[in-house]
């Protein structure tokens, strides 16, 4: 496959999940983003703080891939289309005993009133 500028598969994920949710007491997400440049993993769009998102305008990092088992597709934010891109470091995706959503001592009972 050609090289894809915005897109470094040797760089490992940046944990299991969401790194600003994790930093807080109550942060929680659906589904999980890696970040396909720098690994950063961020919560989804549908997530309530949807960090992926805020991410990629941060740093203007043009691509995620998902972090959910089973799934293998890019996003580019850019052209806001699916790309089909490298494999990427280990591991592909989040803890496959992880709950969605999580983590589920921090999800509240209404969880799908805050989804996007």
């Amino acid at each position: 496959m050609t090289e894809i500028p915005g897109i470094d598969p040797a760089v490992p994920p940046s944990g299991p999940g969401c790194v600003e949710c994790l930093a807080t007491p109550d942060g929680w997400w659906l589904h999980l983003r890696r970040c396909a440049q720098c690994g950063h993993i961020g919560c989804c769009d549908t997530s309530p703080a949807q960090h992926a998102s805020q991410h990629a305008g941060v740093t203007e990092h043009p691509f995620v891939r998902s972090y959910e088992p089973g799934e293998s597709w890019f996003w580019s934010y850019p052209t806001q289309e699916f790309l089909e891109g490298p494999p990427l470091a280990p591991p592909e995706h989040h803890p496959l005993d992880q709950p969605l959503p999580a983590p589920a001592d921090r999800v509240p009972p209404d969880w799908q009133r805050h989804l996007h």
